[in-house]
């Protein structure tokens, strides 16, 4: 049967956190799953890392695992730390910048 969740053990307790490591003036990422309605990505900037303003065609549900980050959605400006969660609404402009390293889950809901 095709594993539709990759890149993470199965059947085993682990911590999204460790899944993912600091680079130095980089952005890391690792994909869970990539598919036509869900996208599950997780991330680890380094401090002043970003991603510029962008906007997607789903629904992105990001949760902070380690760190700050500034996220702006459309002319709003947040600021998210460790356990916090912000949805960033389809079509609407979005970017994140770490004001220090911080390490994100991405979920992204596309219609089907």
């Amino acid at each position: 049967m095709e594993q539709m969740i990759k890149n993470i053990e199965f059947s085993k307790v682990v911590e999204l956190e460790a899944l993912v490591n600091y680079r130095e003036g980089q952005v890391v990422s690792r994909t869970l799953s990539q598919g036509k309605n869900l996208s599950l990505t997780l991330f680890a900037f380094d401090k002043g890392e970003e991603i510029s303003s962008h906007s997607s065609s789903g629904d992105a549900m990001v949760h902070i695992l380690d760190g700050e980050a500034e996220i702006t959605i459309g002319e709003e400006v947040f600021h998210a730390k460790k356990g916090d969660v912000i949805v960033m609404p389809a079509g609407i402009p979005h970017a994140l910048l770490a004001k220090e390293q911080f390490k994100m889950f991405l979920v992204v809901v596309f219609k089907p």
